[in-house]
């Protein structure tokens, strides 16, 4: 086993290469970033890496202290004894093994009481990000998620375009997402429901089109769309930047929902201070909202027939399997609109104007667990 460590962005990290890929991922909180795709001369690092160093500004908890690029929570949000998003996302993960294109890292957590392994690999050849959890002893419902934040700073206005395969329910959050009394400003509507990216209703009347990124920047909101089960197994997400779409895939019985976290610098206080801007989470989660565990736990979406909590039995291991990836698209390539899986190891992702690209993805992976 290759234990060999480098500190990253100021954090102590393992990296996995392939003659694709180079991922660093944090030992505190398991966060992976910076991620360089690469195919000839073309190169992608779409993960976003927070504009401070940890242990640069005081009084700042672990979570925030590392932030970047993607990282699991369990629970998605705050816990009545524990950190939010709980201690996998922002506790001390062990090193259990490691090799040039993979590396498993193990966590137990007090405030639950599972066990965490967590794999990392890249494969020669794919512009992919491969992840596997398998969560051991846990017992109980818990909600959980995924939590990739994607960097759109240096992307034109408008210029990124987002898209989800189809999806059976979406809302804005339907509290207070950005407290004004701390210096946080929303814009979208709480509690609205919407057919379309493309028209959110605002708070003061009218509609954002999120689908196109960044927005004019000043709002922190968050949306959340469940998927539509008639759709497939596989559901996706997609983010078209200049020269490449950055795409995830996952298995919706797992990953029911997907909450957009559009940050773009709609919070003024430390650590943020306004500079947290273009940002967006795609985070395809098992949870209401970012509302937590207890939340989760009382189904408050249950006369939609939304889960919002999963039952683990401490006896049956969990395995959570994810695909994240880049395709490098022709000049113009815009709005993705189908990704289809029905070739092996290949994904074809189809813009609006019918363009298509096809990459190697071994989109398997997702369901394998099953």
């Amino acid at each position: 086993m290759s234990d060999a460590k480098d500190e990253v962005h100021g954090a102590t990290s393992v990296t996995v290469r392939s003659d694709s890929v180079t991922a660093s991922v944090t030992l505190a909180g398991a966060h992976i970033a910076p991620v360089v795709f690469t195919s000839g001369s073309a190169s992608a690092d779409p993960y976003s890496l927070a504009p401070w160093h940890p242990g640069e500004i005081p009084g700042v908890g672990p979570l925030l202290d590392i932030l970047r690029g993607d990282f699991f929570c369990l629970p998605f949000g705050p816990q009545p004894d524990g950190p939010a998003h709980g201690e996998p996302a922002s506790g001390e993960w062990a090193l259990s093994s490691s090799s040039e294109q993979a590396v498993t890292l193990h966590l137990g957590a007090g405030d639950s009481g599972g066990s965490f392994d967590k794999t990392v690999s890249v494969r020669d050849g794919q512009t992919v990000l491969y992840q596997e959890i398998v969560i051991r002893g846990l017992s109980g419902a818990f909600n959980y998620g995924t939590h990739p934040i994607l960097d759109f700073s240096r992307q034109s206005p408008a210029s990124a375009r987002i898209s989800t395969s189809p999806m059976r329910w979406s809302s804005v959050y339907p509290g207070v997402f950005s407290d004004p009394t701390i210096g946080e400003t929303q814009i979208l509507r709480p509690g609205a429901t919407f057919d379309s990216l493309e028209a959110i209703p605002l708070e003061a009347g009218g509609s954002l089109d999120i689908s196109r990124y960044p927005t004019p920047p000043g709002h922190e909101d968050l949306v959340m769309l469940v998927n539509d089960v008639d759709a497939g197994p596989i559901g996706w997400s997609a983010a078209v930047f200049n020269g490449f779409v950055w795409f995830s895939l996952k298995d919706i019985t797992s990953f029911p929902a997907t909450l957009l976290w559009i940050s773009n610098g709609g919070r003024t206080q430390p650590p943020w201070s306004g500079r947290f801007t273009g940002r967006m989470g795609i985070e395809d989660v098992h949870s209401h909202f970012h509302d937590g565990l207890l939340a989760a736990r009382s189904r408050p979406l249950l006369d939609l027939g939304i889960s919002t909590a999963r039952e683990f039995d401490a006896a049956t291991p969990v395995s959570l399997r994810t695909v994240q990836g880049v395709a490098f698209t022709p000049d113009g390539f815009g709005r993705v609109v189908t990704i289809e899986t029905d070739v092996p190891g290949r994904i074809t992702l189809t813009d609006e104007a019918g363009t298509a690209v096809t990459t190697d993805v071994n989109w398997e992976f997702a369901l394998e667990h099953r």
